[in-house]
């Protein structure tokens, strides 16, 4: 008997061990889409990293599968901090949100001059958003 309860205790030390390993893989690859989709929208992302904020079952095609839910802090000048999150099923980008930013040229500047001699750098403004302040 001691040799089964041996055995079955390696057996559940393999599964924890191998479901760390996956979901270890996939929050990688939820950083490294992350870490793309903020350098795609010009946005930072900060501490590198994402963390697993929640998990749910999904139908698709006639099959229930396991979404995760990343979240993730982005800065839009690097003086704030806003929350983004992602939604991965298996190493698919599922659903992705971003703090809402609008581009922005100063009433100055043409098209033609808002790039200036060093580099290729768009401003952006984060947007005000109407917040409900109750005294």
């Amino acid at each position: 008997m001691g040799d089964l309860t041996t055995l079955l205790l390696l057996l559940v030390l393999l599964a924890i061990a191998g479901t760390w390993l996956v979901l270890s893989r996939a929050r990688d690859r939820a950083i490294q889409e992350a870490r793309w989709r903020c350098k795609q929208h010009g946005l930072q992302l900060l501490d590198e990293t994402v963390g697993l904020s929640g998990v749910r079952l999904r139908r698709l095609n006639d099959r229930r599968v396991l979404e995760r839910r990343y979240s993730f802090e982005v800065s839009i000048d690097g003086d704030d901090r806003e929350a983004g999150h992602l939604w991965m099923i298996g190493n698919a980008l599922t659903a992705l949100i971003l703090p809402t930013i609008e581009l922005y040229m100063p009433e100055h500047a043409t098209p033609e001059t808002t790039t200036t001699e060093g580099g290729n750098v768009v401003p952006f403004q984060r947007q005000h958003r109407d917040r409900d302040i109750r005294h």
